[in-house]
């Protein structure tokens, strides 16, 4: 029998910061029905905060300075990013928070697709297994086919929010490779609020903002945006998009449950069984990840 492999102490730290990340990403569902403003005006908002936090962390240590915002590759990774919270926040609006955060759970199928396509990642036994898992656990999450439906809708805008966050957490893996995790979050951040500027103003009127708002929208922008995005993409210099793609798969798990605690919002059968699948896939990956 062979002995077992432990990760290294950086792998373990990337790993650690990787779920911490994901933890707030969870959290951040819970802002949406917190906040009750149209989901363009929180992404604005969080976009524009943690780019200001974040241009500041740049001023103050050269060190996390890349190329500057200017990069064509940034642009695009900061229009992925607005078109994924944006879905990420309108599944959450129309069907609720387990079923936003789950159908966005299905990222880890649009990875494997992605790197394949563009890093030549092969497929192989496990990875299609998590695949058919991923599938099985929409369908029961579906129960319906009529775009009527609000878990239907749900689910729609999570598919977005998963294909959307797929493909930019296998640009940020490439682009890790020269740049910091802060000038690229930085970046993104400072991208996506620009090009979110227009389209708000034209398309969501203005909510009813009052110190409570600006509360939530600052721990919003400044802790579950700013830090969560960092840890995210500097875990990215360690492990795979795939790996983080599975772990991230858990943030349903951490975003239902602060629900039940915080929000008294409780998932149903099909619901918990959809999740369980589709969490079942992410816990399998991960584990063969680390080993």
């Amino acid at each position: 029998m062979q002995p077992a492999v432990n990760p290294s102490p950086s792998a373990t730290s990337a790993l650690v910061a990787l779920h911490a990340a994901v933890l707030l990403f969870g959290f951040a569902g819970l802002f949406g029905p917190w906040l009750g403003w149209p989901p363009l005006w929180i992404v604005l908002g969080r976009t524009a905060i943690a780019a200001a936090a974040l241009g500041a962390l740049r001023l103050a240590d050269p060190g996390t300075r890349g190329p500057g915002a200017a990069d064509p590759t940034l642009a695009a990774n900061g229009a992925l990013l607005a078109l994924h919270w944006f879905a990420f926040f309108a599944a959450i609006e129309v069907a609720g928070v387990a079923i936003g955060l789950l159908g966005f759970a299905s990222f880890p199928l649009f990875t494997l697709l992605f790197e394949r396509a563009l890093l030549g990642r092969r497929f192989d036994a496990p990875a299609g297994w998590t695949a058919v898992l991923v599938t099985a656990g929409l369908v029961l999450l579906t129960p319906s086919l009529r775009l009527s439906d609000p878990a239907v809708q749900g689910v729609a805008w999570g598919l977005v929010s998963g294909a959307t966050f797929a493909l930019l957490a296998v640009r940020n893996r490439r682009s890790r490779a020269t740049r910091s995790a802060t000038d690229i979050a930085c970046g993104q951040n400072l991208w996506a609020a620009v090009m979110l500027v227009p389209v708000t103003l034209a398309m969501a009127p203005l909510p009813d903002i009052d110190g409570r708002g600006v509360v939530l929208i600052l721990a919003l922008g400044l802790v579950c945006t700013a830090l969560a995005h960092t840890l995210f993409i500097a875990s990215l210099g360690r492990v795979s998009a795939h790996t983080a793609s599975v772990v991230a798969a858990l943030e349903p798990v951490y975003g239902i449950a602060l629900a039940v605690l915080l929000q008294d919002e409780r998932p149903g059968a099909r619901t918990i069984a959809g999740g369980a699948l589709i969490v079942g896939a992410a816990l399998v990956a991960t584990r063969r990840a680390v080993r």
